[in-house]
């Protein structure tokens, strides 16, 4: 095994490589990019955040991580570097994933780091290039990827070469188009395997719901599922849902359809786009009022807005994004007009209890 984890790390970038032509190989011979409907923006941040983030972000921060160490703790140089390789391996494994799920979670949580990782969800489909598609500044910021230069100031430079490795593997396959994971769920003598695989790293029927437009095909959850490598920290801490489905959209509610360049370097470049969260007039205020909205409302699934910042209240129109709050789904079995709450503060939402007339 210590020779194995050994010449991956040898090799590591010849093996990523190796990863990113593999499952563009797959995607290409089955046919899924020629079905493919991106745009030429969608490329264009693709392909940009892919390179900026290999060739310039990656290597400056390690090398920054690793000099700042240097000048804090000389003394902790080379710390872990008679460590055996499998526990090296192990740790950075889980500090590096246990900080991303943090950092991507917050990301969801936060207004202004949502509006740069709101690029990695303005995809339609999904795709390997999809892995990385952000605005730069969202990796500069990202705690992993310092500790990638910290890890091998304290001697862990295999353990970081070897589970870069290991980590693309995971991080690749759940964002591509090919679902290996479809082939166990059509198999119901293979479901102890995937039930089990599923409960430890992230799986693409796991990660393709995170990134569907909304909940209400009842298997999207893109407020969840935000591991990236394991699992395990979205059982932990609440955020799991399993569901061995893929949505049926991808994307951002009401997506506006914003420039490549605005994507990848708001604030610097801003959205032309009226409406728009990255353009220079978007205005995130509360929207509710004291006053219930009568509706006639046909059988089907609907989405009530919770956050209070909707434009279109009393339904979600994806203004949570970026807070705390997850709209809430309910349904309509009779077609008849209803009185919808816009106060916010109904203990039956999302019909009207006359909370407001209380205020």
């Amino acid at each position: 095994m210590t020779n194995v984890l050994q010449f991956i790390a040898d090799h590591s970038m010849t093996v990523v490589v190796c990863i990113l032509l593999f499952f563009g190989l797959i995607e290409a011979i089955f046919g899924y990019l020629a079905k493919s409907n991106r745009t030429k923006d969608d490329l264009l941040i693709e392909v940009v955040n892919t390179f900026v983030l290999f060739v310039i972000t990656k290597p400056l921060i390690m090398i920054l991580a690793f000099e700042m160490m240097h000048y804090i703790f000389p003394k902790m140089q080379d710390l872990v570097k008679t460590w055996n390789i499998g526990l090296m391996l192990l740790v950075f494994l889980l500090v590096d994933d246990f900080l991303q799920y943090w950092y991507h979670r917050s990301s969801h949580e936060i207004k202004w780091l949502w509006k740069w990782h709101r690029a990695h969800h303005s995809a339609k489909e999904m795709g390997l290039l999809v892995s990385y598609r952000e605005a730069v500044y969202f990796f500069i910021f990202m705690p992993n990827v310092w500790w990638l230069g910290i890890f091998t100031y304290l001697g862990g430079g295999i353990g970081v070469l070897s589970g870069l490795v290991f980590k693309q593997i995971i991080v690749i396959s759940s964002h591509s188009l090919v679902t290996w994971d479809s082939f166990f769920y059509k198999r119901p003598k293979l479901m102890p395997v995937m039930k089990l695989i599923e409960r430890i790293v992230i799986t693409p029927a796991f990660h393709h719901a995170h990134h569907a437009v909304s909940i209400v095909d009842g298997i999207g959850h893109p407020n969840g599922n935000f591991g990236n490598m394991f699992s395990i920290w979205d059982q932990l801490f609440g955020s799991a849902k399993f569901t061995r489905s893929f949505p049926s959209a991808y994307g951002i509610p009401n997506d506006p359809n914003d420039s490549w360049a605005s994507q990848t370097f708001y604030p610097l470049v801003k959205s032309s786009v009226e409406g728009s969260e990255l353009s220079n007039k978007y205005s995130f205020e509360k929207t509710t009022v004291l006053e219930p909205a009568k509706i006639l409302l046909k059988e089907g699934e609907y989405l009530y807005c919770k956050c209070g910042y909707s434009k279109t209240q009393p339904f979600c129109d994806g203004s949570h994004h970026g807070t705390k709050y997850q709209p809430q789904k309910f349904a309509i079995h009779t077609e008849k007009e209803y009185k919808l709450c816009r106060c916010g503060l109904t203990q039956s939402g999302p019909f009207c209890d006359n909370a407001h007339a209380k205020v």
